[in-house]
């Protein structure tokens, strides 16, 4: 380096330089988008670019390991260098959200978002704070259920606006997570009483369309009509739509208006899956009944109707979300059965028991499948046609919250704490 302070860089150097830091800055645009809602950037529990460890536990590997007070089943969810959960004391009277910084672990913030003076019932099986918040820069924003709705200020935890006025007797606690599209926060809300999906201005929290649900149940008993669904938005054709299972049927609306565009009937009760549209086809795993997994062709052009291409009940999940991988479909039922599945006929390729119980979502990242369960084992499968197991990572506490990934590291929320998993240097 030339230490004369006359010196002066040639026009060619300053360029340079410019032109790499540009590059560099366009190379972290163009990388995969964070992790910033349940099931990922694409709805779909899949990472295109991360390469997290095979081999892991509660020590090896773990780069940072944070307990977390109360108790949630909420998913983790990550922005920048901030990844949020929600959680709630057990009796359901305070509903916090806490921010963990991503490198560090450390809790970055703690915030008490709402107190409820009596909760309603809700199952030990569940949690007050099962519904996954979603981000993007500068806000975040937490969900559970009738109890409220709030967005935060990322930064400084700040409470920018709440809603406390939708009515919903979800009877064993709320599960339902919103999503953000434009400046739309989509809710869906299916309860034993009231059943209805909303659309909010994310700036503001006003109420931009509520629709309510039009469902012949064929019963007037109301654990029949509740569900616990997360919505996703497709594009059919030059329309964006809003993608709501729900007991019996799944309806689907116009993302920007709430009119519905079409639906299909499948049957069942306690929906919790999201949806995913891939390969002309949205896949629905719609909870207990007759047809609890259906792929369905969107109408499109003069077709009015959808067309349900091929439907299934065997061994399949009514809590965790299903993962496609080109002409395969994977998933793992609520008892442990792992199957993969033709994705355009459904014909059963493989069942395989893994063993335990799985209400967490499987993901997709190298290849390679990760799926937790209650008794806290992550099992790691070959994403291929041929079933093989990869790893069986132990952990001293369960899991009900789906991973996430951020990076080549995938955070962990078990009953008890919150993980992040990476590749450590081993010694010499």
């Amino acid at each position: 380096m030339n230490s004369d302070p006359n010196f002066r860089w040639p026009l060619f150097y300053l360029v340079f330089g410019l032109t790499c830091a540009l590059a560099a800055s366009d190379s972290i645009r163009a990388g995969e988008p964070y992790w910033n809602q349940f099931r990922g950037p694409h709805a779909d529990g899949a990472s295109a670019t991360a390469k997290p460890p095979i081999e892991f536990d509660d020590e090896k590997n773990v780069l940072w390991k944070t307990p977390i007070h109360g108790k949630g089943w909420s998913s983790p969810v990550v922005w920048n260098d901030q990844v949020w959960l929600t959680t709630a004391t057990e009796d359901g009277t305070e509903l916090s959200a806490v921010c963990v910084d991503l490198n560090s672990g450390q809790i970055e913030h703690d915030l008490r978002v709402f107190e409820v003076a009596d909760p309603n019932f809700c199952h030990p099986t569940n949690s007050y704070a099962s519904c996954t918040p979603v981000l993007e820069e500068g806000r975040v924003y937490v969900h559970y259920g009738a109890y409220g709705t709030a967005c935060l200020d990322t930064r400084t935890g700040e409470k920018l606006w709440e809603r406390r006025d939708f009515r919903c007797d979800d009877f064993r606690g709320p599960a339902s997570s919103p999503i953000l599209h434009d400046d739309l926060l989509f809710i869906q809300f299916d309860g034993v009483d009231l059943q209805y999906v909303v659309a909010l201005d994310k700036t503001t929290g006003d109420t931009v369309w509520k629709t309510d649900r039009d469902i012949d149940y064929g019963t007037d008993v109301g654990d029949f009509h509740k569900a616990y669904g997360t919505p996703t938005v497709i594009r059919v054709g030059d329309q964006e739509q809003l993608v709501c299972p729900s007991a019996v049927e799944t309806i689907v609306y116009d993302a920007q208006t709430g009119q519905e565009v079409w639906r299909a009937r499948h049957g069942g009760m306690n929906a919790a899956g999201r949806p995913i549209y891939k390969n002309g086809l949205v896949y629905i795993n719609a909870g207990r009944g007759d047809n609890s997994l259906i792929a369905v062709r969107p109408p499109e052009g003069k077709r009015k109707s959808p067309t349900i291409q091929w439907n299934t009940a065997k061994v399949v999940p009514m809590k965790s979300s299903l993962i496609v991988v080109g002409e395969n479909l994977h998933m793992v039922s609520d008892g442990g059965v792992a199957s993969l599945l033709s994705a355009s006929s459904g014909e059963k390729i493989w069942s395989q028991r893994l063993g335990g119980e799985f209400w967490a979502s499987p993901v997709l990242a190298d290849g390679r499948i990760y799926c937790s369960n209650k008794q806290g084992t992550v099992f790691v499968l070959n994403a291929g046609p041929e079933f093989e197991i990869l790893a069986e990572n132990h952990f001293p506490a369960g899991f009900n919250a789906s991973p996430a990934f951020s990076g080549d590291t995938l955070i962990l929320r078990s009953f008890t704490d919150l993980y992040r998993i990476g590749q450590q240097n081993e010694g010499p």
